[in-house]
């Protein structure tokens, strides 16, 4: 089946036609979605999505907002992902390119999520942009400390970083950036990821693919996505859906797989 691992289904851009996108994701062959969670005090939100059965989401602070809860403790996340709906950690990390909070209390923030993902074994969704040699630094360190599975997000990071990520056991999503004119660096990058560690994503309503570039994304455009994964690695679509498929469940291991 076709999965999006990233969807941002509760914004705002979606409001007037959440159910009619839902419908149109279906309807495209995607079979499950992962709902995340932006910022802690969002989540009634982002949770109210994965009441559909086929609809799972995540608990966690955006590097953006991580302003909003400098305090957060492991414990607070842990709390909400007792839901049985939560599947992950994040989306977290750190975000030197718009600093929309103090970096500090990123690096802060991004280990409280850290440590929420290393006790309850769920996965921990890495956004990272402009930050490789700090996060690749903290994701060395908190590891040492114990281990945890992690997913480097819509990655559009260095080679470097990856390799380093990838030496941690972590997972890579691939996003509509795959598809851009100008994003050579990335598809070389995604050339070289652990095969058996790829999984896709829209992460709608951001970063719509080649062609409908210039539109608010969905989850239906998913399969642009998956096309220029194979491309890239020389799969077949078929190779490339039953991949992505096996590395998500191996990663998400709260869903049951069908």
């Amino acid at each position: 089946m076709l999965i999006d691992s990233h969807v941002n289904l509760h914004a705002h851009q979606f409001d007037e036609d959440r159910a009619a996108v839902i419908e149109r994701a279906w309807a495209a062959g995607i079979g499950l979605m992962v709902n995340i969670s932006d910022k802690i005090s969002g989540f009634a939100a982002v949770r109210a999505v994965a009441d559909h059965p086929d609809i799972w989401c995540t608990v966690g602070t955006h590097p953006h907002e991580a302003k909003e809860n400098p305090d957060l403790t492991p414990q607070d996340v842990m709390a909400l992902a007792a839901d049985p709906r939560v599947v992950g950690i994040g989306e977290t990390g750190l975000d030197f390119h718009y600093d929309l909070s103090p970096r500090d209390i990123q690096a802060k923030v991004f280990r409280a999520h850290v440590a929420a993902a290393r006790e309850t074994g769920l996965p921990l969704i890495v956004h990272t942009r402009e930050a490789d040699e700090v996060m690749g630094a903290i994701l060395e360190e908190e590891f040492a400390r114990g281990p945890f599975k992690m997913l480097m997000h819509c990655y559009t990071s260095g080679a470097e970083l990856a390799r380093r990520a990838a030496a941690l056991g972590a997972w890579f999503s691939v996003s509509g950036i795959a598809t851009f004119k100008a994003a050579q660096d990335v598809r070389d990058v995604i050339a070289d990821m652990p095969a058996d560690r790829i999984i896709v994503e829209t992460d709608c309503p951001y970063l719509a693919p080649v062609p409908h570039r210039g539109r608010r994304n969905e989850p239906a455009y998913l399969p642009a996505v998956l096309a220029k994964l194979a491309e890239i690695r020389g799969w077949s679509l078929d190779e490339a859906e039953q991949k992505t498929e096996d590395a998500f469940f191996a990663l998400f291991d709260r869903i049951p797989r069908p």
